[in-house]
């Protein structure tokens, strides 16, 4: 009986290691496919699958926190190397590589002109009652304190004659602080266009600079986050439910010091996921087209973010923000 039953247990855990893996069902490798590609995917093993990843060309374009993955991915003409990757709870890796060609594809475009009835913010930057917080600003909202000023009403430097300063500083490595400006619920918006120029004296220092907008509807929290990762070098946008950043590919370098820098950012929503159309960066635009799902949220709200990160000594630095404007519809 013994025996039986050890022969049982090897049995089932010969199978349980036989099916672990991940099993890419869309597309094929070494076929052809237009763009977006269509990625169908799931992973097996003995334990609980806690999170899968799509790396194209070693760059991460998705995460899910899930077993399964179902989503389209844009790419652009050409050859690509594609990783489907997942993990389980004990941390074990599995991963299917496979190659792909992409075919040309439709021209990209942005979101079309807002409509005559379109509602929005500008200067968003001289209302009063903004929020803040340090601590929350950092990794799973926990991060460590730093030393921070908000003030309006500048002069110089400025567009328009008042712009915003925004400063940070302290002793903890890697500290960062959001401010944040609540403009009302609008549950129904689902386009969205985020217009700001921003100016720094020192950006070297700088670790990263996120531009966000948040939406939630009493059912789902749409986060359209985006950064500057300036010391990495490339923008980022926010993963919603997957809670991570994602690397566009863009480069996104030190900005020029002392020089005022135009950027738009165009987002738009589904009932549940979150789409990053593209932006405009001192008028260069790239289309971005990646979309996230959304994570739950009982509130209402409608807002717009920026948030400073320190580096590891925390040098000292101050961003202007001027003329910045919500546009929705």
């Amino acid at each position: 009986m013994k025996n039986a039953i050890r022969t049982a247990i090897m049995t089932m855990a010969l199978a349980a290691t036989a099916f672990a893996g991940v099993t890419v069902s869309s597309p094929a490798a070494g076929t052809t496919s237009g763009s977006p590609v269509h990625f169908v995917a799931s992973a097996a093993s003995s334990l609980p699958i806690t999170a899968m990843r799509i790396y194209v060309d070693n760059v991460s374009v998705y995460l899910v926190m899930a077993s399964k993955l179902d989503t389209s991915v844009a790419m652009s003409a050409g050859s690509h190397s594609v990783i489907v990757q997942a993990w389980d709870s004990s941390g074990a890796v599995f991963k299917t590589p496979l190659s792909l060609i992409v075919s040309g594809s439709t021209t990209p475009t942005g979101l079309p002109a807002p409509p005559a009835g379109a509602a929005g913010h500008g200067n968003i930057q001289q209302m009063p009652n903004w929020e803040s917080c340090t601590v929350c600003a950092g990794a799973n909202a926990n991060g460590p304190a730093a030393v921070y000023s908000m003030v309006e009403n500048q002069s110089s430097p400025s567009l328009d004659g008042i712009s915003a300063k925004f400063s940070i500083s302290g002793t903890q490595p890697y500290s960062d602080v959001i401010w944040w400006k609540q403009l009302g619920a609008v549950d129904t918006a689902a386009n969205f266009k985020y217009d700001l120029d921003f100016y720094l004296t020192n950006p070297g220092v700088a670790q990263a600079l996120e531009f966000d907008s948040n939406q939630s509807n009493g059912i789902h929290k749409f986060i359209y986050g985006t950064q500057c990762n300036i010391q990495a070098g490339h923008w980022d946008v926010w993963g919603n439910a997957a809670g991570n950043w994602m690397s566009t590919g863009v480069p996104c370098t030190v900005p020029t010091a002392f020089t005022w820098h135009h950027l738009t950012w165009e987002f738009k929503r589904t009932d549940t996921a979150v789409i990053y159309v593209g932006f405009t960066y001192d008028g260069v635009t790239h289309y971005v087209n990646r979309s996230y799902p959304a994570s739950g949220s009982g509130v209402h709200e409608l807002n717009v973010a920026f948030q400073m990160d320190g580096d590891f000594a925390m040098h000292a630095y101050s961003t202007w923000l001027d003329r910045v404007t919500l546009v929705y519809w």
